[in-house]
């Protein structure tokens, strides 16, 4: 059966891949730690219970019409409120977008601003902007990061592709990394884009940025910090990707908000509103109440960053045990989201039946079937799969389990040749 040249070329979700074969060993019996896919286990991580009953006290007032295609005005002025209070930011309810969660934003930044074959910049590992070229037929330019600047693209790496480009993509804190832009390095960025856009003429679409930052409420001692904050005349080029998914544990609640420009927003607007992806009206009812009250939106914040830290501490502290004891692994301190970066540096190695772990998958599925372990290699990030780095989120794992799975993989990582 013919389809279209998109629909025939278009990659799965790696990670998507990677869980199902996961939700088959389970299937079948196997007990397996389960650190992929970037969302909560409910019961171990649930929702506010405010937002819940706010949830439900709103389904109960038959809020089950049509949304507004930017989202309710009482949202809206909430998300005002948030950016003044938690950020400093001065935006007004008509530069506002909300969705049904950030995706659906992304995907219309990219198609608001990018044309057929548009230069668009992101880093390498980072959540799926390479789909999103595919989508929009952008040409893709993948920047590799290094440990050494924790993964977090640098102004001096960014640079040489800059000129001609439409969009450059960032998140802090990074997903896949669980690390975050200093304030010195994304000050360093945004002085190249004004350079930039300075030198492009009044006929030349400018150089945006999309600064995704759904994980700015999840941070552990660090500055969350963003463009507008520190270049203030970056305002009209800088669009921004937020909302509850992350920070409220309610991954499928469904309300995200983009914010920025106007005029790109309005089209991000009309764009949505074909397809229809609306965040549903009582969820959206229920957030614009829950959100503005700071006094409960911090204790629930207190609370839960506690518990992801605690899992992201004991996952780092245990690899760091294992390094210790010669094994050839490693991570990076966790400083936000709900991901640990984590070497795994045993591709090339044999296993007991005499396998060779060719590449970063490999050793993956090994893990999961030796070490009964799941991670995401940074191959599914846009990186090499000779890259032996790994993500691992802990949202959908207890304590327990992740107390339990750091000697099984010592065992596995032992039985290697």
């Amino acid at each position: 059966m013919n389809v279209s040249v998109l629909a025939n070329t278009l990659i799965g979700s790696e990670i998507i891949k990677i869980g199902n074969e996961v939700n088959e060993l389970k299937r079948k019996g196997a007990e397996i730690a389960n650190l992929t896919i970037g969302d909560f286990d409910p019961s171990i991580f649930p929702i506010p219970a405010e937002l819940r009953d706010e949830i439900i006290d709103a389904y109960h007032h038959n809020h089950t019409n049509y949304p507004p295609a930017d989202g309710i005005l009482a949202l809206r002025e909430t998300v005002v409120e948030v950016l003044k209070n938690r950020y400093s930011l001065s935006y007004s309810t008509q530069d506002i977008l909300v969705a049904g969660g950030s995706r659906p934003l992304i995907y219309a930044t990219y198609l608001a601003l990018v044309d057929p074959g548009d230069k668009v910049i992101y880093p390498a590992p980072s959540w799926n902007n390479n789909h999103y070229c595919h989508l929009s037929s952008a040409k893709g330019i993948a920047v590799e990061t290094t440990v050494e600047n924790n993964f977090m693209p640098t102004g001096a790496q960014l640079k040489p592709y800059l000129k001609g480009a439409t969009l450059l993509a960032l998140c802090s804190p990074l997903n896949p990394t669980g690390t975050m832009f200093t304030r010195e390095q994304l000050e360093e960025i945004c002085d190249l884009v004004i350079e930039e856009n300075e030198c492009r003429g009044v006929d030349e679409k400018p150089l945006y940025i999309m600064y995704d930052q759904i994980y700015s409420l999840l941070t552990f001692g660090k500055e969350h910090i963003n463009p507008v904050s520190l270049r203030p005349e970056l305002k009209d080029y800088v669009i921004y990707i937020d909302g509850i998914s992350k920070c409220l544990s309610a991954t499928g609640v469904r309300v995200g908000w983009a914010f920025g420009p106007e005029k790109i927003v309005g089209k991000m607007k009309a764009l949505l509103g074909h397809i229809g992806a609306w965040a549903p009206k009582a969820e959206q009812v229920a957030v614009a109440k829950y959100f503005k009250n700071n006094e409960l939106v911090d204790s629930f914040l207190n609370s839960f960053k506690k518990q992801v830290q605690e899992s992201l501490d004991t996952l780092y502290n245990g690899f760091q045990e294992l390094k210790s004891e010669g094994f050839a692994v490693d991570a990076v301190v966790p400083m936000g989201a709900i991901y640990l970066t984590l070497k795994i540096d045993y591709i090339g190695k044999t296993t007991p039946s005499g396998d060779l772990l060719k590449n970063s998958a490999d050793v993956n599925f090994y893990l999961i079937k030796e070490a009964q372990t799941a991670l995401v290699p940074f191959s599914a990030f846009g990186t090499a799969e000779s890259v032996a780095w790994f993500r691992a989120s802990v949202g959908g794992c207890s304590l327990s389990d992740i107390q339990k799975m750091i000697p099984r993989i010592k065992a596995a990582l032992s039985k290697l040749k």
